[in-house]
């Protein structure tokens, strides 16, 4: 079979223009960015909302992740395909923009794989429209102003020992986590300590997610925590009045970009918070649209059902017109038996009784999201080396718990890789279910913390550092503890030890740091040792990327 980027490269694109004909728009409702992929007009975002039409919303979510793989996106988008071009349903998909840095690092891309992709994928891996960028302009000029305002100004005496906004780069950049700015002549600025986030792990990454216009938007990034000044009094960008300029530089990437699968299914790809870090969806403005324009919507959340699939149940999906139908876990054979041996070293081999002893991760995941009220099928992604045996012995579990289950190869088969399967949920979105919030929007800070760390995780305790006590105190005097929970954790595992496999329980859960995202509208809960800004591997995929004398890429995945 060729490799991802020969199989996308290969495939005859449609017009963009057709693709938005297949979701009633015509050509004065999209902004073209090349033959391939445009973005949507306000005036087409504005009238479609107003259609009191909403199609059917199905979550895509997977076990823990591992090295073996499991191919969450890649289901999505077979899905997709499955639904618009075996079934003939007006369906569409919404995903996240991937991140640039783990494209050149580790994790490599998120465009799908196989015959189960989203096209152009050399663009939508790299620059694509450009929203990542601007995002990094609007948070270093954010940075840039902040700093400016130190060295003129300063008359609400912000303490630059108090500043809390982070610099940005789409880059996975280690060295960047810590630095010291101003350094030198007191022309250069006021001396003191900053650091980087990762693009997508910095809060205007959240505020353009969840923004549902330009008003919103500006009216979020003006509530965004600056820091505090001298007399620890806390200091807002609004204070500062940056939000105006800031929310400009955002203003094109908060419209949703236009793209297909190599199936011609139309899909929006847009915004990419991470899900160990932010909340882990695309925008709410793109899932919105898509319901609002198509019968039956595919979406993703990032990372296991315990990060991306609990945030999306309980924070995203307020947001949205309306809450999911149903949900998708995704599992694979070679990931449960990971869960067992932790080891990739014999996967290719079988082994039932590893399969048995992972299992419990799957358990944990699937009965997790039932626990929203809303249907669940578990969508085993097989992969070659999985033996008949290991397919029939996983089947009867997944079956003894009480739930429904279908293997699918979209990767290789594309479309036709899982018709059942689309059967299935298409059946399961019509019949939905009455959804069910893990914790009431009135619940305090420690309680919300406490619902998703027992009922999710399986935490038996809960430890907060003293700096995290502390933080909590504060921001109970400012009113805002009662906000939404967004907690950052390994994606390895469901405790904060990335180490610790399967599904354990009654660990201690350790809350390292409490994070106002006032802006966004959550407070962030860091849990025992977790990066905004990663670094990279030994051997990073850049080494692997090149592109020859026609522009051709090579190396992506």
């Amino acid at each position: 079979m060729e490799t991802d980027i020969k199989i996308a490269q290969n495939t005859e694109e449609l017009p963009i223009q057709e693709i938005a004909e297949k979701i009633g728009l015509n050509k004065d409702e999209i902004e073209l960015y090349g033959s391939d992929k445009a973005k949507i007009t306000w005036k087409a975002l504005n009238e479609k909302r107003a259609n009191s039409k909403l199609g059917k919303l199905i979550l895509v979510t997977s076990i823990s992740p591992t090295p073996a793989g499991e191919g969450k996106s890649t289901i999505t988008i077979g899905l997709g395909d499955a639904f618009r071009n075996q079934l003939h349903k007006n369906a569409m998909i919404a995903l996240r923009e991937p991140s640039m840095g783990p494209v050149f690092g580790l994790k490599g891309g998120a465009t799908g794989g196989g015959y189960a992709q989203i096209i152009p994928m050399e663009d939508i891996n790299l620059h694509f429209t450009g929203d990542m960028h601007a995002l990094t302009s609007a948070i270093d000029t954010l940075a840039a102003l902040v700093d400016n305002y130190l060295y003129q100004d300063n008359s609400l005496n912000l303490d630059p020992n108090k500043i809390l906004l982070k610099r940005g780069i789409d880059v996975n950049d280690r060295s960047l986590r810590k630095i010291t700015v101003g350094q030198g002549s007191r022309f250069n600025g006021v001396e003191h300590e900053s650091s980087f986030a990762i693009t997508v792990a910095n809060e205007l990454m959240a505020i353009l997610c969840l923004a549902t216009d330009i008003d919103d938007l500006k009216k979020r990034i003006g509530d965004m925590l600056v820091g505090y000044s001298t007399d620890n009094k806390p200091i807002f960008v609004k204070d500062l009045g940056f939000e105006g300029a800031i929310a400009a530089l955002l203003s094109t990437a908060l419209k949703p970009n236009l793209v297909q699968t190599l199936e011609h299914t139309p899909a929006l790809v847009h915004g990419g918070p991470f899900a160990n870090i932010a909340h882990g969806a695309n925008s709410v403005i793109a899932t919105n649209f898509a319901l609002h324009v198509s019968d039956y919507v595919l979406t993703e959340a990032g990372f296991g059902a315990d990060l991306g699939g609990q945030k999306f149940m309980d924070f995203v999906s307020k947001h949205l017109d309306k809450r999911p139908d149903a949900v998708a876990v995704v599992a694979t054979v070679r990931a449960l038996k990971y869960q067992s041996e932790k080891t990739t070293d014999n996967l290719d081999q079988e082994n039932i009784a590893a399969l048995e002893d992972g299992f419990g991760n799957l358990k944990r995941h699937m009965e997790n999201m039932a626990r929203y009220g809303l249907p669940v099928l578990v969508l085993i992604n097989r992969f070659a080396t999985d033996t008949p045996a290991e397919i029939a012995r996983l089947k009867e579990l997944v079956q003894e718990d009480g739930f429904d289950c279908e293997v699918v190869s979209y990767h290789d088969q594309g479309s036709k890789g899982g018709i059942k399967a689309a059967e299935k949920l298409v059946s399961l979105a019509d019949q939905g279910g009455e959804f069910k919030p893990l914790y009431n929007e009135d619940d305090d800070l420690q309680t919300k913390i406490e619902k998703i760390a027992k009922n999710i995780y399986h935490a038996g305790d809960i430890e907060y550092s003293d700096k995290a006590l502390s933080q909590l105190e504060e921001i109970k005097k400012m009113g805002k503890d009662k906000l939404p929970v967004i907690i950052a954790k390994t994606q390895a595992s469901f405790t904060d030890d990335k180490k610790q496999l399967g599904a354990p329980e009654n660990f201690t859960l350790h809350v390292k740091n409490l994070a106002l995202k006032n802006g966004a509208r959550f407070i962030v809960v860091s849990t025992g040792h977790i990066l905004d800004m990663p670094g990279l591997p030994k051997h990073p995929a850049a080494l692997d990327i090149d592109v020859d004398n026609n522009g051709k890429i090579s190396g992506l995945f």
